[in-house]
């Protein structure tokens, strides 16, 4: 990963959580390199450089992609699952982050390889928390294999 590549892939669809979450990202001075799509459609054009990303190199990779479920024109169950079964992007970080509580979403996501599965807090300052616990694991202490 190149110094000036993304180091979070936000998909996400509402306005009200990336606005959150991005809040809570430069709250806790995580907010370095945040890229954020509309859709699981423009996720995937991202993730594998099509469309209006097809100028983006593939080994440039997001550190992580922080994943909501319920996104227009494509599932992020369905994004989760073409990352997954791609040996170009299987081994990247993916935590979905999702108001979904129900039991069905949270198995067929670790079923599909999800590294975790958190619901999003509806109060500001645990979501802050969540988001502050999400990026200093997994931008500072993680180790990812090298490409």
């Amino acid at each position: 990963m190149s110094d000036n590549g993304i180091e979070i892939l936000l998909v996400e669809d509402n306005p009200n959580d990336v606005e959150l979450t991005l809040d809570a990202l430069k709250e806790n001075k995580l907010v370095n390199r945040v890229e954020v799509v509309r859709d699981g459609a423009e996720a995937l054009d991202f993730i594998f450089c099509n469309g209006k990303y097809s100028h983006r190199d593939m080994n440039h990779q997001p550190k992580l992609i922080l994943l909501d479920l319920k996104l227009p024109k494509v599932t992020g169950l369905e994004v989760l699952q073409k990352i997954r079964t791609d040996p170009r992007t299987r081994m990247l970080p993916i935590v979905v982050l999702t108001s979904s509580r129900e039991e069905r979403d949270i198995v067929e996501s670790y079923e599909l390889g999800v590294n975790s599965y958190i619901v999003k807090p509806v109060d500001f300052e645990q979501f802050s928390e969540a988001v502050r616990y999400l990026g200093f694991y997994w931008l500072l202490l993680n180790q990812p294999p090298q490409r």
